[in-house]
Order: C-alpha cells, then structure tokens, then sequence
C-alpha cells in the first residue's frame, strides 16, 4: 500500500508509521516539521525492517507549498491509498487566559492544515483509498471536557465534523474517510495536557491500532466519529 501520515515526527504518529514498515510493500510517506525527528525515525525503521521504503518529507501542512509536495508524490507513489491526517498541535491554557489568536493556532493547525492535505491530495486517491483524521476524545460530543484544553478540543470537534460533511461530498468518489477520537496514550502530547498522568496505553499500542484501522477500517465505516478509549482521560 502507499501511505501518507502527517505528525511522523513523535507519539503515535511515529508509532503508526514504524508499524506500516514491517510490510516491506508498503511505501511510507512520512510528514514532519522536523527533519532531525524524521531521519531518527528513518533510522530506526531501517534497524527493524533494513527492505522497508519510508520517506521522510520535512513539511509544514500549513504554511509550506503544495506544488512541490503534490509532484513529489505522484512521482514516488502514484496513487495514494491511505492518508493519515495525525499533525496537531495543544495548546492548555484557561479560558480566561486564551486569546484569539491561541484559537486561531489550534485550528489552522487542527484543522486547516488537514483540510489542505485532503484538497490537495484527493487528486492522487481512487475508490477504495481511505482518509483517516485523528481526532480526540476531547472532541468528541458528549465526552467529559477538561479545563484549559477549550481551544484544543474544540478544534478536534471541528475536525470530527469536517470528516462527517466530506464523507457525503466524496461519497462518488469512492474515496472513504474516517475520525477516529482517541483517548490517552502515553505521548508527549498527553504530557502536556495531563501533566503527571501515566496512560494505560502505550503509543506503539495506539499506533498499532491506528495502522490496522487506516487498512481495514474503510470496509466497515465511511463518515464515523469512533472513539477509541479506555480511560479518562
């Protein structure tokens, strides 16, 4: 399969790109800001798989442009079957102290950057080829909201709807896409929002999962907010 997965630098974003790289016909595309994190996470898929074929891209999804990132991939993959939008940034501030622009960071990192890596990328997607978003159980309706991740959260809910209107708009497509609203794994990003807090989850243990549902998960649900936790948070 050819995979594209943003937020490959850390957490379970690197997690999920690892797991992709045990299958030697697999072809990864691995999206970053950083490219010291990238030529690490090289490194270490090489020392498992040494026939695996990962590509580190250093790209902001953003701000960086798209004419160079979109030829790069039709010529590397041609087409793309899976593509994980996992980027995302957390800012934990109260409320009394988040200001607009903190609300407008967290969305264009949130959920602009994601809308530009599917406009962008659907071109190189055929029927078949599965859109996953990561979301947040923060996110997710009903869930318990916690104090100082408003700007967070409400953007990752902003994303989980996104997901719902694009499975009607590309439903003649072909092309499914899916939200999946994660609960705790034990990243950095779980550091920061949960200072102290020790998750059940490991995040090879979430990056398995999300990897086995980016291959599969598209013959059973197309437009679906699912949430994957155990714990709260």
């Amino acid at each position: 399969m050819n995979i594209v997965l943003t937020g490959a630098s850390s957490g379970i974003g690197f997690e999920t790109a690892l797991e992709f790289t045990l299958k030697t016909e697999n072809k990864v595309v691995c999206i970053a800001r950083s490219a010291d994190k990238l030529r690490k996470l090289l490194e270490i898929a090489r020392g498992i798989n040494p026939d695996c074929t990962l590509l580190p891209v250093e790209f902001d999804i953003v701000h960086d442009d798209y004419a160079a990132l979109v030829p790069f991939l039709q010529q590397r993959l041609g087409t793309i079957d899976i593509l994980i939008n996992n980027a995302g940034q957390l800012i934990n501030k109260p409320f009394t102290e988040t200001t607009a622009e903190d609300m407008n960071d967290m969305f264009l990192g949130n959920v602009t950057g994601h809308f530009n890596m599917i406009k962008n990328l659907l071109p190189l997607m055929q029927a078949g080829s599965h859109i996953v978003n990561i979301s947040s159980m923060g996110g997710f309706q009903g869930s318990i909201k916690f104090p100082g991740l408003l700007a967070y959260s409400t953007s990752k809910g902003a994303l989980a709807t996104l997901t719902e209107c694009l499975a009607f708009e590309l439903a003649e497509t072909g092309v499914k896409i899916n939200c999946l609203a994660l609960g705790s794994a034990q990243t950095e990003m779980l550091e920061l929002a949960f200072p102290g807090y020790q998750s059940p989850v490991m995040a090879f243990e979430m990056g398995k999962y999300v990897a086995d549902f980016a291959a599969t998960g598209h013959k059973f649900f197309n437009g679906k907010i699912l949430p994957v936790a155990v714990t709260t948070p």
